[in-house]
Order: C-alpha cells, then sequence, then structure tokens
C-alpha cells in the first residue's frame, strides 16, 4: 500500500484527493455520500490521485465538533467501502484516536491529524501500534476558534519551532513516519499564509516530507474576492509553486487539473541544464 520510504527518497509531487463525508465542508462540491463516494474515488483514481483522504468532521473555521458516533459512522463506513473495492492509499482526516484506530482496521493506511496528536492523548498509541505514517499539522486553537486574529511574531520559526517538538513526542512514542503541514488558514491570516508558501524551504530543515493544504481555501478567495465554487485557477497556482519547490504532497478537490498542473512543472524540471 502506502511506501513512506518512497514518500522520503523521490522529490516529487503526489495528490492527495479530498472526499469529505459530511453535509457541512467549506467547499460543497468535495461533499459525498454513500451513493455517490465509490463513483467519486473511483473517477479520482481515473484521474491519477495517489492518496484518497477520507474525513468526517468538518473543521472550517467556526465548525462544531460532530460527535464520537457520528464521526465513526461516517469516516469508517466510508473508509471500508473505499478498502473493499480499491486498491489505493487511505488517509483518514480525523484528530480522534478512535476514528483512527477503527479506520485502519478497516485498511487506512495514513493518520492525518489536524491537532498533531495533541488533543486526544491515545492517538499517539494507535500510530505507535499501527506503524502508520501520520500527518501532523500545526494549528493555532481549534477549528472554532483558530481565526479569532491569530498573531505571531515569526510565522514560520514558531511553526518550525512547533514541529520540533512535535517531532520529539512522536519519536519518544515510537511514531517516526512523519509528514508535516505547515496548516494553511488554521489559525494564519492571509499575510501568513502567503509567509508560509514564500519560505517554504525553510521547513526542509527539519528532514521530512511536507503537505500543503490550500485548495480552494479563504486565502485564495481573498486574493481573488472569489468563492470557494470559482477558486480553482488559484487552488491551481499555489499547486504549480508547491510543485516548483518540491513539496512532496499537495491535498485537493479537483485531482485532474491539479495533477495536470504537476506534470508540467515536473516536465521542466527535469530538463538538465545544457
Amino acid at each position: 500500500m502506502f511506501n513512506y520510504n518512497e514518500l522520503m527518497d523521490a522529490k516529487r509531487t503526489r495528490i492527495m484527493g479530498i472526499i469529505n463525508v459530511t453535509p457541512d465542508s467549506f467547499y460543497s462540491g468535495s461533499r459525498v455520500d454513500e451513493t455517490n463516494l465509490l463513483i467519486r474515488v473511483e473517477q479520482m483514481i481515473k484521474d491519477g490521485v495517489e492518496i484518497i483522504d477520507v474525513g468526517g468532521e468538518s473543521t472550517r473555521p467556526g465548525a462544531e465538533a460532530v460527535p464520537l458516533e457520528e464521526e465513526i459512522r461516517r469516516t469508517v463506513t466510508a473508509v471500508k467501502i473505499i478498502r473493499k473495492h480499491f486498491d489505493i492509499p487511505i488517509s483518514v482526516d480525523t484528530y480522534k484516536s478512535e476514528v483512527a484506530r477503527l479506520s485502519i482496521e478497516e485498511g487506512a493506511d495514513i493518520i492525518n491529524d489536524i491537532s498533531a496528536m495533541r488533543f486526544d492523548e491515545k492517538m499517539v498509541e494507535v500510530a505507535s501500534h499501527y506503524k502508520c505514517p501520520v500527518v501532523l499539522m500545526h494549528m493555532k486553537g481549534n477549528p472554532k476558534t483558530m481565526q479569532e486574529n491569530p498573531e505571531y511574531k515569526d510565522v514560520v520559526a514558531e511553526i518550525v519551532e512547533f514541529f520540533d517538538e512535535r517531532i520529539r513526542y512522536a519519536k519518544e512514542h515510537g511514531v517516526d513516519k512523519l509528514i508535516l503541514d505547515p496548516g494553511i488558514g488554521f489559525g494564519k491570516k492571509l499575510e501568513h499564509n502567503l509567509e508560509i508558501l514564500k519560505r517554504i524551504e525553510e521547513f526542509r530543515k527539519l528532514n521530512y516530507p511536507l503537505l500543503i493544504g490550500a485548495s480552494r481555501k479563504s486565502m485564495i478567495g481573498m486574493i481573488l474576492n472569489l468563492p470557494p465554487e470559482e477558486r480553482l485557477n488559484g487552488t491551481l497556482a499555489v499547486t504549480a509553486y508547491c510543485a516548483m519547490h518540491s513539496v512532496e504532497i499537495v491535498r485537493v478537490h479537483d485531482v485532474k487539473e491539479n495533477k495536470e498542473v504537476v506534470k508540467i512543472i515536473e516536465a521542466i524540471k527535469s530538463i538538465k541544464n545544457s
């Protein structure tokens, strides 16, 4: 299934496709239910997706938490259905250890935790037991409060410091397959998000793969003055930038378009200087 060592070695950008089994994610085009789940995943695979990311709780700014039982019903059911039909790496987007555990038992490969294993103290136990890769994301506050005037003296330096602590914590508990997500839009103003992207190479000192999730987010809407439904072009610009900087994973809603951008950028990069 998912080969973490290959992710570490290959300097190319993979497409992670978003599957939201939620009724309230910020972009309506990403929402699926059991009736169209397999159709959506099959299309993503045809379009070149390399990881499917399944989430059962919206973490948009201001979002309310979903009860554990409901998130299990949404997420674990979706993982089980996808794994029954497709041999594709599956990431589970959750900060709840029980959702992660049950999803892994049904065939998920990666834990994508927006809290970087801070919100549920048992998450690190699950990750250690199953030896699965974990996405550690930076977020200031929680989804309900994170956009209430976040401030930083140096956003990149503070995120690097945060990752240093989280990496130590993970490794102390036997979790060493890590992917780092600076958390575009999670407790950041527009200028913070742009600073993160501009200085993306500074995260390389941490020696772990990077993930960027900017697809159709408010950062793009603020720059272009467009709603989520009209932010594809802006998303593709960010993906191109990430591919130029060899970001290992971009998490996106629109697989085909983003995959084509990455292919063009990587074709350009592959030409050796004469």
